[in-house]
């Protein structure tokens, strides 16, 4: 008994529905981007009657606001709401509004109102994204950092960043790996920022994405350019090479003052075979000196016994 009731109270619903009113709703979700055209389709062309009068209307949250008619009886077509006036187009055959240019703040709902014929609506919800800006990747010298005094390893911490972005994630991959993300998930422009650290001499690949839910921009990380070794790292390196140089003129001095001491000590063994080459000559002229001498004896000797 009781089930037979409430059957008859679901047909009684059921069939008294459209003689009362009962309105139908259904809901579609759009995203698209900022500067992109939507069309809203309403798909009543198979709705016929002069009196029937098409209505869309539109608002953040409630869809209060009337952006424009279609009243078929009259063949009138027309915006009323200022901002879609100049962007807003409408069917007058199949009902549907399309919109041009759209703006983030074209975000919201649109409800579609068929008077006349039973009340039947349609709503959508329809998220405009704005346009994303290239990533920008910056070296935060502040934190560089060596991994060991006596080693030539050396890392440093990258930071990307996108200002003004709203309902976007960031993100930093290697290769095709997500190493972390960052989300802005409401509405509001903020600034997002990601911190990464790496190794100078590291030849992966990485890269820095933003991305909603429909496009995505990258920039790619160019190590060489922006990880180079750190100031305290370049500092010992200076003084490494100031002191090998010092080192250096310090052994050539040490080189040229053996060369000139060795130089010395060979003249000096050198000048005793000088003298006595130059003691020969002055040995000859004594001999000779005898030597006439003794011819000079022997002379007046001979004249001695002559006379």
């Amino acid at each position: 008994m009781i089930l037979a009731l409430v059957l008859l109270r679901f047909w009684l619903l059921w069939h008294l529905g459209g003689v009362f009113g009962v309105e139908t709703e259904e809901m579609k979700t759009l995203s698209v981007m900022e500067g992109d055209s939507v069309t809203l389709h309403a798909d009543v062309s198979d709705i016929q009657g002069d009196n029937t009068v098409i209505e869309w209307m539109f608002g953040v949250e409630h869809p209060d606001i009337v952006i424009g008619e279609i009243n078929r009886a009259a063949n009138i077509n027309t915006v009323h709401d200022e901002r879609f006036r100049d962007r807003g187009q409408m069917d007058i055959k199949t009902g549907s509004l399309r919109i041009t240019n759209i703006r983030t703040t074209d975000s919201g709902l649109y409800k579609l109102d068929i008077s006349g014929h039973t009340g039947v609506f349609k709503t959508f919800r329809v998220t405009v994204y704005a346009l994303l800006p290239v990533p920008v990747i910056i070296r935060n010298s502040s934190q560089c950092s060596s991994s060991s005094e006596s080693s030539s390893v050396s890392k440093c911490v990258l930071e990307c960043s996108a200002v003004n972005v709203s309902r976007v994630t960031l993100s930093w991959h290697k290769g095709n790996s997500l190493l972390s993300n960052i989300s802005a998930s409401n509405n509001l422009s903020i600034s997002l920022s990601l911190p990464l650290e790496v190794e100078c001499q590291d030849k992966n690949t990485y890269s820095c994405v933003i991305n909603n839910p429909i496009r995505n921009q990258t920039k790619h990380l160019d190590i060489t350019q922006l990880c180079q070794p750190c100031t305290g790292i370049t500092n010992h390196i200076v003084l490494i090479s100031a002191a090998a140089g010092s080192l250096l003129i310090a052994a050539a001095v040490a080189v040229f003052w053996v060369c000139r001491k060795c130089r010395k000590t060979d003249q000096e063994v050198q000048a005793p075979e000088t003298e006595i080459t130059y003691a020969e000559p002055t040995f000859s002229k004594r001999n000779a000196q005898r030597t006439v001498r003794k011819k000079t004896v022997t002379r007046l000797s001979a004249s001695f016994l002559l006379s």
